[in-house]
């Protein structure tokens, strides 16, 4: 079972919740690749390119839907967010590889309804990065394709966003058009979710504000709810004092631009800078 308990008792808030159940049979599909151990080329600091030894890492104690989704191709860029190649999900979110210098490009979704209450989400503890952390509506990664690879305008980011909002949050295609999805800025940052995995990623900061249809995926959100700016800071609080724990790049976010961004959801023209990489 799963629902929005644990996030509700969290902010201590009287949010309407969606709730529902979760098919307790497991998907019955066989393991993704757990990747193969062999010379692959890296970029160290987006600088210098050679070839190293990629670490093997046992992942058969993980969630099966989750190991499969190593095997997604991300974009490598260098500090400057310049494309320099791709390489698996499961090899750019090791630390062995991160301390090497690999970065990924990624996205961060901030969805407000209509009445400006931010949707957040926890994920489920079958998350290999972050497990059970509070954090914004969606977080993920544009893949090394054609479609997610288009950087005018970050289409390709907006895409993929409007890919994984279906994926984890089952909003329809249709509800999150990558045009009503709005690019703001981007931040650089590193962290450790645990000794083997972690984050190192150019996170592209999106907006979206309107009204849509949840149907998440118990697989990827273990619960969810709308949230008011006083309600978020009293997460802030649990977070600050471990009571709860929330994502790195979430924290960075809330404590560095969120709540002016917030403030001004009618006039956030001001606040976008598709130059500056913010390095946090």
């Amino acid at each position: 079972m799963w629902c929005g308990l644990a996030l509700a008792r969290a902010i201590g808030c009287a949010a309407r919740w969606a709730v529902r159940a979760a098919d307790s049979a497991q998907s019955g599909r066989a393991p993704g690749p757990a990747g193969v151990c062999g010379r692959r080329p890296i970029s160290v600091l987006g600088q210098i390119r050679h070839f190293v030894m990629m670490p093997e890492i046992n992942t058969d104690h993980l969630d099966k839907q989750q190991v499969q989704l190593l095997a997604e191709m991300c974009i490598l860029i260098d500090e400057n967010d310049n494309k320099i190649g791709a390489e698996t999900k499961k090899n750019c979110h090791l630390n062995e590889n991160i301390e090497k210098g690999l970065l990924h490009r990624a996205f961060s979704v901030f969805l407000f309804n209509t009445e400006n209450k931010l949707l957040l989400q926890q994920r489920s503890d079958a998350k290999i990065t972050f497990p059970g952390c509070f954090t914004n509506t969606c977080c993920s990664h544009p893949l090394s394709n054609p479609g997610e690879l288009e950087e005018n305008d970050a289409l390709g980011v907006r895409r993929a966003a409007q890919r994984r909002l279906k994926a984890e949050l089952g909003i329809p295609l249709e509800e999150v058009p990558p045009e009503e999805i709005n690019y703001l800025t981007r931040i650089h940052y590193k962290a450790q979710s645990d000794g083997i995995w972690g984050e190192h990623e150019i996170d592209y900061i999106l907006f979206v504000r309107k009204n849509v249809t949840l149907n998440p995926d118990p697989n990827e959100i273990k619960s969810f709810c709308y949230v008011s700016k006083e309600e978020l800071k009293e997460l802030l609080k649990k977070a600050a004092s471990g009571e709860i724990k929330i994502t790195p790049w979430f924290q960075i976010i809330a404590e560095t631009f969120l709540f002016k961004w917030w403030d001004n959801l009618n006039h956030l023209n001001q606040f976008v800078d598709h130059e500056k990489i913010h390095r946090m």
